[in-house]
């Protein structure tokens, strides 16, 4: 991928923790409306990679370019309003507010182009679920509703691009599909999607690039479908070798 089509861009990037070298010269991109994910099993570095990237932890040495601008060191909340959206794999959402004041909170925090009322709107078209539940508290959520709470959230927020930890954790598999379908739908509207996933059958088809993180190291990188020709990153990930994703 050229550097006039990268959106975000992560290079050679190591963290520490405390004295735990935790990222090793961890590269990854994503371009325009692409889905790309990072597979890795629980501990490997996934969501020290989102959070490295969102600036919740300072790289010791590396790179991280968004829409041109280097981020790396940035605050959180200088990132968001640059327009990085989260989900985290818990979900966080706020369980003593209601549905709808969730979403609308993320409104108040980055002014775009959009008004509040259309960036509400396009909230609620992509998790029509979420429009019947708008007085619910958070406490009265399923874990689906929770996952579709926390990512209309972050869609609120009118972000280029969506940072979602582990989206299709712990769900039923009635709920899966109907989440891959929303999160399809999201980049339909021009939003590009890093995903960190820990199970290799939750990659969705629609997915245009695949990194696998291995004790903070990425050991595969390319399409989706080419992963399941190396028996060596299979048996890391768990998984078999036939395509699997859910449609």
């Amino acid at each position: 991928m050229g550097a006039a089509g990268v959106m975000l861009s992560v290079d050679r990037l190591n963290v520490y923790i405390q004295a735990s070298h935790i990222l090793r010269d961890v590269s990854l991109a994503v371009g325009p409306r692409e889905v790309v994910c990072l597979v890795g099993r629980n501990g490997a570095g996934k969501t020290t990679t989102l959070r490295s990237i969102l600036g919740y932890l300072a790289p010791q040495s590396g790179t991280i370019r968004f829409l041109g601008r280097d981020i790396a060191g940035r605050r959180p909340f200088e990132i968001a309003q640059q327009g990085l959206g989260f989900a985290p794999e818990d979900s966080a959402i706020f369980a003593d507010l209601t549905v709808a004041e969730n979403v609308e909170i993320s409104t108040w925090t980055r002014k775009t182009s959009r008004t509040a009322e259309e960036r509400l709107a396009l909230a609620y078209a992509v998790f029509p679920a979420l429009t019947r539940y708008r007085a619910r508290k958070g406490t009265q959520l399923s874990g689906g509703e929770r996952k579709m709470l926390s990512i209309a959230r972050a869609l609120a927020l009118d972000p280029t691009m969506l940072l979602l930890d582990e989206p299709f954790e712990g769900l039923s598999p009635a709920i899966i599909p109907e989440i891959g379908q929303s999160i399809l739908e999201i980049t339909t509207m021009g939003h590009a999607i890093l995903i960190a996933e820990s199970n290799i059958h939750h990659v969705p088809e629609y997915t245009t690039r695949l990194y696998v993180i291995e004790r903070g190291e990425i050991v595969f990188s390319g399409p989706p479908a080419e992963v399941w020709k190396d028996e060596a990153v299979l048996r890391i990930i768990g998984g078999t070798p036939s395509w699997q994703s859910f449609r």
